[in-house]
């Protein structure tokens, strides 16, 4: 199935807000017997961290979070992070949730979506399409993994499965991923009526 490249997206990249101290300008009189105070620095805010791509040698050509949208459907990619499914930290959210983990690799995100049109658009019972899949090399698709323990529950925020979103509706959630093989780029790809169309977000090191 033939792929395209969406040419326009949304992107907001993460900005890092140098504060910087202030410096007083008022004059030191003679007289005066006490220094003038020097107001406090403030404290500059951490960095969020919304990805640990590098880490598995993928470079990013866009900064997170990245918007994709086609047809009325609005997904946006909040953060990424590949774990290893024996990891601590993935086996503590496979086993609250009751993902299945049975592959190399678990992937968590952080989405929001929203439905700007004017019909419902679901991943239901009532239609079992998904709407948008990863990609991390060519065909090498990653699969959704079920919160077995969330399953039942229509738009959890916690962890999804099903979704239902009426027109002008959002939900910000998180949603988990297996994948078994290697990371040789990474591409984002949404459902239209024309096929799959996405975005390419990294790609490998010396590309």
């Amino acid at each position: 199935m033939k792929k395209t490249v969406i040419k326009t997206i949304l992107t907001a990249a993460t900005v890092s807000m140098l504060v910087l101290p202030y410096s007083g300008g008022a004059e030191v009189f003679a007289a005066q017997t006490k220094p003038a105070a020097t107001p406090a620095a403030k404290a500059t805010a951490a960095p969020i961290m919304r990805d640990n791509l590098a880490k598995y040698g993928l470079v990013k050509k866009v900064e997170l979070p990245v918007t994709i949208e086609k047809e009325g459907l609005s997904y946006t990619l909040e953060k990424i992070m590949i774990y290893e499914s024996s990891s601590a930290t993935a086996q503590s959210l496979i086993k609250k949730y009751g993902y299945y983990g049975d592959k190399k690799y678990f992937i968590w995100t952080k989405i929001t979506i929203q439905n700007n049109s004017k019909s419902v658009i679901q991943v239901t019972s009532k239609d079992l399409n998904e709407k948008w899949q990863m990609h991390f090399g060519g065909d090498k698709r990653a699969v959704t993994d079920m919160p077995r323990k969330l399953s039942s529950k229509l738009n959890s925020t916690e962890a999804i499965w099903d979704w239902k979103l009426n027109p002008d509706q959002k939900i910000s959630t998180y949603q988990a991923f297996l994948y078994d093989d290697v990371f040789s780029e990474f591409n984002i790809f949404l459902k239209s009526k024309s096929g799959w169309e996405g975005i390419e977000v990294a790609v490998g090191k010396g590309k």
